[in-house]
């Protein structure tokens, strides 16, 4: 196939071309005057199973012929030379060790670092560990590096690499898979250079940015018939500027850095570099364009000396547009109606970036217009239906059971999902609506049960089963992994299976089987994790889970794709889009490294943070180059402002230093294109204008309006009448919280309770009239009605603070009137409307003369003598009804004084204003209020007279308030019975 050479072979495919089409190409090219059987001589070595997968698809494509023995990396030298080497270690293994010796050091050492990070601090050891053993770096080698300006953090940092210190030592007897492969490689060269294979050995598509892949790319290029095929070599960049890509500290962030160092390592130069193919790339003069812009920073000054020699530059850019979006939402919809359009013309498109929220959002708005893009990425698995559910079901083991969890689990399309699921969905909406309605925060199994046989028909095989899965699974201490996996996953099954059993649709579809996968390899390895406490395995469950991913591959529109950096090295589209083209995003921003600076990886010999912004570069260079091109990115992201990408700031600004050359006019070009897209997408988010909805003033018949109502909704009919109106009217309610929660309802309620038992108890004994009783009737009150730990230790507070006042009070209210009634409920008519009020006082006292004293309890600050007068009347109301003889079994009689017990911070007792406004005077204003809603031209204004536009009305979404606001005037409207 070659010629003979004394230099190694190193072919190269330019920027923009499809690099396997090129590479059949060229493998065609040089077997056409040779029989069939030559091909299939070929080892053809290539960097993924995605590139070997694509060759074979173009083979495929015709003409017919042999193919050429089609290997990768990974693979290759396990094919050739892997007798006698140890098998490798499993990634997952050497975690789980990991995991335990590192919590033994995290429980003798806790400030280490937070128990939480236990698998991911043994996820990036490993990976440590794995990236020395690929790169060839002793122990001895990390320990021996120069610490003494960063012996702080070194010396924590020794605390962790000391447990990894025997598995390194043990690397070629127990070798984890990076260390294997090496040792492969190493075996594969040795035996190489006694007996070097005499056919044609390819390695295409690598650009060596690994140690051991470079130890296989120098063997494969000193063979006889050995060659290397590189991707995206940059042909426009000179010599010299070759020869300055020397040091990894200055350049390793540049596109060509890793070809410069493999020609160092072989004795080359980038001249001895020969095009793969005779065709030229799509677009030279862009080429040319990048390869300028891109140069490294220390020769940047080469823009003065090369770039007036640019020219063509309308050619280079006139299929290249640039679209600056104001926000995330706006790129996403400009790309998202491209990709529409191509899929219209038939075109193939790929968005390419590394941001996988803006994948997201760009999916989301294709759905519009009912396209599914071809994702290569997928779906974290830890995202897809069956990672949330084993994750939801893994918290069921650590935390009691709370209505949330329940639900959760209950609605989640994986519970019960057998043939009986709409019996279990319609089960799971009663119980819902009965726990939302009495408030059951922590379901227990006598509650459930009481639920189930209060039905009309009982579903106590179902309830039964639900409480076999969800109550009393808490488990403490430590167990083994193993055997917490084992009762994690026959409860997921269990209820994924329902009544009938099985496993239901758990494990189906590719999400299922891939999970399963997952579970089987954690079962392999359950072993090594040793014990483990509940809260740590459910961390480390959803960590392994969270390094998977899957992918619907059935769904997606086969012209519009979606690649990752990775996948866009090995394949070809029409239009290429590269999206999110902002610093932190494309290059992301390297992760920081828990166990080596910057300094330190460079003097051990492993590779630095750069490498991956190098290696983003080199994609870059890569994907500009395509035929056409978008560039995107956002001005604005949902927190800042936004830095460009470095390399649309290097494009941008040489573009803009050469005007004679028609660079700043190339540049306003392609923006104007990115306007243009821009304007569309305007076009497409412009709502046709709707008015707004007035404030709203029902009406209803006379004989639908409420004829009843207590005393504490009076203040609701004065400040918010339609609030009333959706209430009584609509008979609409407010749906009750799923986690009740201690707000200030439920502490009023508690409150009430505490001190109606407290001042009963003093009727009976009235030594008990002590702070001490109060205190403990408020602890025997708080244990029953409040199962939260910080609420109930708050609210005690709350009381203690209060209790001398209310004692010393008490005293005070016993010494002038004795208490009659207690929770009172009263009911008054007014006849002539056929309309009845109802009320029941916390309290009421019989003075000496016969005169009574209302109480009411309020936990917050009472309202004020001028509030009381306009709006909240309630307790005048009471008085009223007092004087009408409206409450139970007592008569009617003056009423002296009405007064509310406030218990916020500080106490104050606030009195009704009885001395400006008559019990009678009240009744009356209250008649003629009633007399108002009676009469049918009189509508339910929304939020009438709120106290503060802040305040919120369970009704104003009903109401639709927003759309208008309180200057608004009402619009009355009529309604039909």
């Amino acid at each position: 196939m070659f010629e003979p050479a004394e230099k190694a072979r190193i072919f190269a495919v330019p920027p923009g071309a499809d690099f396997p089409a090129t590479l059949i190409e060229g493998l065609r090219t040089r077997f056409s005057n040779q029989p069939p059987e030559a091909m299939a001589k070929v080892d053809l070595i290539v960097n993924t199973h995605r590139m070997e997968r694509r060759l074979r698809t173009l083979f495929d494509s015709g003409p017919p012929c042999l193919l050429p023995r089609l290997h990768t990396l990974a693979d290759y030298g396990n094919r050739m030379a892997a007798t006698g080497v140890p098998s490798a270690t499993p990634s997952l293994r050497k975690r789980f060790e990991l995991v335990q010796l590192i919590a033994q050091l995290l429980e003798a050492q806790p400030d280490l670092a937070a128990r939480s990070s236990l698998y991911a601090l043994a996820d990036s050891l490993a990976a440590l560990m794995d990236e020395m053993s690929g790169e060839g770096v002793s122990p001895d080698t990390i320990e021996d590096l120069d610490v003494s300006d960063q012996s702080g953090h070194w010396e924590r940092a020794k605390s962790f690499f000391s447990i990894a210190r025997h598995f390194l030592d043990s690397v070629d007897s127990h070798p984890d898979v990076e260390g294997r492969r090496r040792l492969v490689i190493q075996a594969l060269t040795e035996k190489w250079k006694e007996t070097p294979p005499q056919h044609p050995v390819i390695i295409a598509g690598s650009t060596g940015s690994r140690g051991t892949t470079m130890l296989l790319m120098k063997a494969v290029a000193q063979l006889p018939q050995g060659a290397l095929v590189l991707p995206g070599f940059d042909f426009e960049m000179p010599q010299n500027v070759w020869d300055t890509l020397s040091d990894g500290l200055l350049h390793e962030d540049h596109p060509q850095f890793r070809f410069q160092n493999l020609f160092a390592l072989l004795g080359l130069s980038a001249s001895n570099v020969q095009p793969w193919t005779t065709h030229d790339a799509p677009s030279r003069s862009r080429n040319r364009l990048v390869s300028l812009a891109l140069r490294p920073a220390p020769v940047t000054d080469q823009w003065l000396e090369e770039g007036p020699s640019l020219t063509d530059l309308d050619a280079a850019t006139d299929k290249v547009t640039l679209i600056e979006a104001a926000s995330v939402r706006e790129e996403a919809l400009a790309i998202a109606m491209r990709l529409r359009q191509s899929a219209e013309d038939g075109q193939t498109a790929a968005l390419i970036t590394p941001d996988r929220m803006l994948t997201r959002q760009v999916t989301a708005a294709l759905d519009r217009w009912s396209i599914v893009p071809d994702d290569s990425a997928g779906m974290p698995l830890q995202l897809s239906p069956p990672g949330r559910f084993l994750r939801h079901t893994a918290s069921l083991l650590e935390q009691e059971l709370t209505a949330e969890a329940l639900l959760t689990l209950l609605k989640h399309p994986l519970c019960h999902s057998d043939e009986n699921r709409n019996q279990h969905l319609l089960n799971t909406r009663d119980l819902e609506l009965y726990i939302r309605k009495n408030g059951i925060t922590f379901p227990e199994a006598d509650t459930l049960r009481a639920w189930a046989q209060s039905r009309k028909v009982p579903p106590m095989e179902w309830i039964e089963w639900l409480i076999a899965c969800f109550c009393e699974k808490v488990l403490s201490g430590s167990l083994a992994f193993g055997e917490l996996l084992e009762v994690h996953l026959s409860l997921s099954e269990h209820l994924a299976g329902g009544i009938n059993g099985g496993t239901g649709k758990l494990w189906e579809e590719a999400a299922g089987r891939q999970t399963q996968s997952v579970i089987c390899e954690l079962r392999a390895n359950a072993f090594y994790a040793g014990s483990i406490a509940i809260r740590d395995y459910i961390d480390v469950f959803g960590s392994v889970l969270s390094t998977s991913e899957v992918r619907n591959q059935e769904n997606g529109h086969p012209n519009v794709l979606i690649w990752g950096t990775l996948e866009a090295r090995v394949q070809g589209a029409d239009l290429v889009i590269l999206g999110g083209m902002n610093e932190g995003s494309w290059p992301e921003t390297p992760a920081p490294d828990p166990w080596l600076n910057r300094k330190m990886r460079h003097d051990a010999g492993l590779l630095l943070p750069e490498r991956r912004i190098g290696l983003s570069a080199h994609d870059f260079q890569q994907a500009v180059a395509a035929p056409e091109v978008w560039v995107t990115r956002s001005i604005r992201s949902d927190e800042a402002e936004t830095v460009p990408s470095r390399w649309i700031n290097r494009l941008t600004n040489l573009l803009n230093g050469l005007p004679e050359q028609g660079g700043q006019r190339a540049l306003a070009a392609m923006r104007a294109r990115g306007q243009d897209w821009l304007a569309l997408v305007k076009s497409l988010e412009t709502a046709t204008p709707v008015n707004p909805e007035p404030r709203p003033s029902p009406r209803p018949p006379v004989s639908a309006r409420p004829d009843h109502l207590s005393v504490t909704e009076i203040k609701r009919l004065i400040r918010d009448p339609y609030a009333i109106y959706a209430k009584h009217v609509l008979k609409l309610q407010p749906l009750d919280s799923l986690m009740k929660t201690p707000d200030a309802l439920l502490r009023g309620i508690i409150v009430h309770d505490v001190l109606e038992q407290f001042v009963r108890d003093v009727d009976r004994d009235p030594g008990l009239l002590t702070t001490t009783h109060l205190v403990d009737v408020s602890e025997r009150v708080l244990a029953n009605g409040v199962p939260w730990a910080t609420a109930r230790a708050l609210w005690k507070a709350r009381l203690e603070r209060v209790s001398e006042h209310f004692v010393m009070g008490e005293q005070s209210r016993r010494d002038k009137a004795t208490p009659i009634a207690y929770e009172r409920k009263a009911r008054l008519p007014i006849n002539d409307l056929g309309f009845t009020l109802s009320a029941k006082a916390d309290r009421i006292d019989r003075q000496e003369d016969g005169s009574l004293v209302i109480y009411d309890y309020k936990t917050g600050k009472p309202p004020s003598r001028d509030e009381q007068t306009y709006f909240d009347k309630q307790l005048l109301l009471e008085a009223a009804m007092a004087e009408l003889g409206g409450f139970e079994d007592i008569d009617p009689a003056t009423v002296a004084k009405a007064i509310y017990i406030g218990l916020g911070n500080p106490p104050k007792d606030e009195y009704a204003p009885l001395d400006d406004i008559t019990p009678s005077q009240v009744w009356d204003e209250f008649t003629q209020l009633i007399a108002h809603y009676a009469m049918p031209q009189n509508g339910y204004t929304a939020r009438r007279a709120m106290h503060s536009d802040r305040d919120h009305s369970d009704y104003d979404q009903l109401a639709r308030f927003g759309e208008w606001d309180v200057t608004d005037p009402p619009k009355a409207e009529d309604l039909a019975e």
